[in-house]
């Protein structure tokens, strides 16, 4: 039987949270990436990766500053109510953060559900969806141990995978210059500014998944110092592979040609390594996607275990489980909401929302640690000076101004909802006065 009494267990060191964030920032993305990326940048694809990591890295200073600072499992809510005193605030980020993870589980799993029904047509999709999930849920049930001991496993083969792709087209590296921006709309294959920035647009959204490693925050050995060196390790792991495989893919294939491709880096171990199976990279991505999913799985179950524990959703989430140490209320009810999603048919367009409101709250945590250094509040052991804040403030504020006018309006539905839910659950009064606790 369950019992309040039992609270989280810290479990995750130094290098197993690299993994952690390394896994989460990768993820899948980057197999169709570089074929979109070399597209609009030709040859100095690897230039787009550099600017949006130099942007992304504003902001990923500013979580590993508020990481050192609060680690709570509430992550992005908690720091909202530390910094804006605001229940709704809180609350209305917790959520938009909370869907932004659970259309990528979602997504996730119809993914897999793609690339197993492919190799094994004998299940159906929703058979496969079902069975993904709860696969996922067991996992993370047993353990934030076991938990990590499986996202280490996913996350050193996709790993693995492309450390192949870079070994096996080294040997092509240096034969293009790339410095050359040709392409369909850039004949002239000048590298302006304008052409980086919209690069980097394009690549920015590669480096999202550092963020969730604020919500394990409860469950990470000496938090206070490992959580600042695990998130900017992860980011500078994720970086170079993405600017290695970047430069090779164009070194191998044109980027003409991959800009066309379907499977971009299938393609280009195919050219490479002619002799290795390509069945075997459906197998690779099956690895990443799942480890998408469960990342974002934990980051979520975290999430709403955090924000019950603060008085902003109700109190029953707030439970461990006594043997498992693990928030399995929260566990379940995120497995009722998932399956509903991934089983509800194409969601891309609600995918492509909750990234802006990510990105609305991305802005808010730069905002929020502005605020927090101007206040009286406790050092953390990770301090960052103002202009770095201020610079990812900026930077999110800018990415916002690419989203379309569909993406915003679903955006805006979003929040109306989580505006009528809040009234709705009416979060604790005594929440505030939580902060101080």
């Amino acid at each position: 039987m369950a019992t309040d009494k039992a609270s989280l267990k810290r479990h995750i060191t130094l290098w197993p949270l690299v993994l952690y964030g390394v896994g989460d920032i990768l993820g899948a993305g980057i197999y169709g990436l570089v074929g979109k990326a070399a597209g609009q940048m030709g040859n100095a694809v690897w230039m787009a990766f550099i600017v949006s990591m130099i942007a992304a890295s504003f902001t990923g200073l500013s979580y590993a500053s508020l990481g050192s600072r609060y680690p709570r499992a509430g992550g992005a809510s908690y720091v909202t109510h530390k910094a804006f005193r605001s229940n709704f605030l809180a609350y209305a980020v917790g959520l938009a953060v909370l869907a932004s993870g659970l259309t990528s589980m979602a997504t996730a799993c119809r993914v897999f559900a793609g690339y197993f029904s492919g190799l094994f047509p004998l299940f159906s999709v929703p058979v496969i969806i079902i069975g993904f999930a709860l696969s996922l849920t067991i996992i993370i049930f047993i353990g934030i141990r076991e938990t990590i001991w499986a996202n280490s496993f996913l996350a050193a083969i996709e790993i693995c995978g492309l450390l192949f792709i870079i070994l096996m087209g080294s040997s092509f590296v240096g034969s293009i210059n790339y410095l050359d921006a040709t392409t369909v709309q850039n004949p002239a294959g000048d590298l302006a500014i304008p052409l980086l920035l919209s690069g980097a647009v394009l690549t920015f959204y590669s480096f999202v998944g550092f963020e969730d490693i604020l919500n394990v925050s409860e469950e990470i050995v000496e938090p206070r110092r490992t959580l600042p060196k695990g998130l900017l390790l992860s980011v500078a792991v994720a970086s170079l592979i993405y600017m290695s495989i970047s430069i090779v893919a164009v070194s191998v294939i044109p980027a003409a040609e991959l800009a066309l491709s379907k499977q971009p880096l299938v393609d280009v171990i195919g050219k490479a390594a002619p002799w290795f199976p390509p069945e075997a990279f459906s197998l690779i991505a099956l690895m990443a996607v799942s480890n998408t999913a469960l990342l974002n799985y934990v980051m979520g179950s975290r999430l709403l275990y955090g924000m019950s524990s603060q008085g902003l959703m109700p109190k029953f989430l707030a439970v461990v489980h006594p043997k498992r140490l693990t928030p399995h209320r929260a566990i379940l009810i995120l497995l009722v909401v998932l399956l509903i999603l991934a089983l509800s048919g194409d969601i891309s367009d609600l995918a492509r929302a909750t990234s802006v409101l990510l990105l609305v709250c991305f802005s808010l945590m730069n905002l929020a640690l502005i605020l927090l250094q101007r206040k009286d509040q406790v050092k953390g052991r990770f301090e960052v000076p103002a202009f770095i804040p201020a610079a990812g403030l900026v930077v999110c504020m800018a990415m916002l101004t690419q989203a379309n006018s569909k993406e915003l309006l679903i955006a805006g539905g979003i929040l109306v909802f989580i505006g009528l839910l809040y009234f709705f659950v009416k979060p604790s009064a005594e929440a505030i006065e939580k902060m101080d606790v």
